[in-house]
């Protein structure tokens, strides 16, 4: 491992455990009562960004009414079976790490958010698609950050299925679900209201998993799955989830700065994440990244150990 690596590894992982203890007992675990309080006055309530019934379920707002809000606000979005926070084990560890980096480089809770989009079970991680649900509910959840802080625009930080959901919901326009009613409008792009987006370890082109299982599962599904297609006689691929296809329709739309953060030895996409000679990993025209080839960023390394990157990327629009 490089020497600087190294030791910015073990800084990140000191940062981690010295202030997980700090988080839980932060009076803005969760969201804070200021935010709440706006979410309600302001129609949200019913969004339920909270989500009381998961551990870890949320996170951020002013501490206290009319707090400054000096950075440009951060929105952290997880993966499939995580929570905003996590719950401390190995595999769903939400966003603690990245939260109190970022709390090391000056930010508050009034800057950092995160709110929970799934079920939160790893039972039902085959069960999670890119559903009119999901997407409607964290596109608002973006709306209401942006009007709550009052910043012209905001920082988003996905990883895993949360990098192609926001990667829609910053892309607005149509969209279909078949289990919820059919066709839908998510509306026009939030391009303008994004500077940074971060794609951390994302299936944009697929998941090689459902190579083999194909579109059996609504996760692996060819409409609003991660199903990469198949290739006839050498040629394709065909049958690609129409989901990936929409997204891949245009490019450089989530944000006037894209970054992605992946490694080569994660465990979950794997294949070396390479989809029919592509990194699955990589967003179209996207302005740079951080690669990885082995311990410890695998694919939840490859978030919990890059704070740092996750940082610059956001405040600095650098990859160094």
């Amino acid at each position: 491992m490089h020497i600087r690596t190294a030791v910015l590894f073990l800084l990140t992982l000191l940062v981690a455990v010295a202030a997980s203890a700090q988080l839980e007992s932060d009076p803005a675990y969760g969201l804070s009562t200021d935010f709440r309080n706006w979410l309600t006055a302001n129609g949200y309530a019913s969004q339920d960004f909270i989500r009381a019934d998961v551990p870890g379920g949320s996170y951020g707002g002013r501490s206290v009414a009319g707090q400054a809000v000096v950075n440009q606000p951060v929105i952290f979005i997880h993966g499939n079976s995580d929570s905003a926070i996590g719950t401390g084990s190995s595999a769903f560890t939400g966003w603690r790490a990245s939260i109190e980096y970022f709390k090391t480089q000056g930010y508050t809770s009034a800057e950092l958010y995160a709110t929970t989009w799934g079920p939160a079970n790893a039972a039902f991680s085959s069960q999670q698609y890119h559903s009119k649900a999901h997407l409607t509910r964290l596109r608002a959840f973006v709306q209401a950050v942006l009007a709550y802080t009052g910043a012209s625009k905001v920082d988003i930080v996905t990883h895993s299925m949360g990098v192609t959901l926001m990667r829609k919901v910053v892309k607005g326009g149509a969209a279909n679900d078949s289990l919820a009613g059919g066709s839908y409008n998510l509306g026009s792009a939030l391009t303008s209201s994004v500077d940074a987006f971060v794609g951390i370890a994302g299936a944009n082109r697929g998941l090689t998993t459902c190579y083999l299982s194909g579109p059996t599962t609504p996760t692996c599904g060819s409409t609003n799955g991660f199903y990469p297609g198949y290739l006839v006689g050498g040629f394709g691929p065909y049958g690609v989830s129409a989901f990936l296809v929409d997204l891949a329709s245009a490019s450089h739309y989530e944000g006037s700065f894209v970054y992605t953060i992946w490694s080569s030895a994660d465990e979950v996409i794997g294949y070396g994440t390479i989809v029919y000679g592509q990194s699955t990993c990589r967003i179209p025209a996207q302005n740079g990244e951080k690669t990885f080839s082995g311990y410890p960023y695998g694919h939840i390394g490859s978030k919990d150990q890059t704070p740092y990157w996750q940082w610059r990327m956001v405040k600095f629009h650098s990859t160094s």
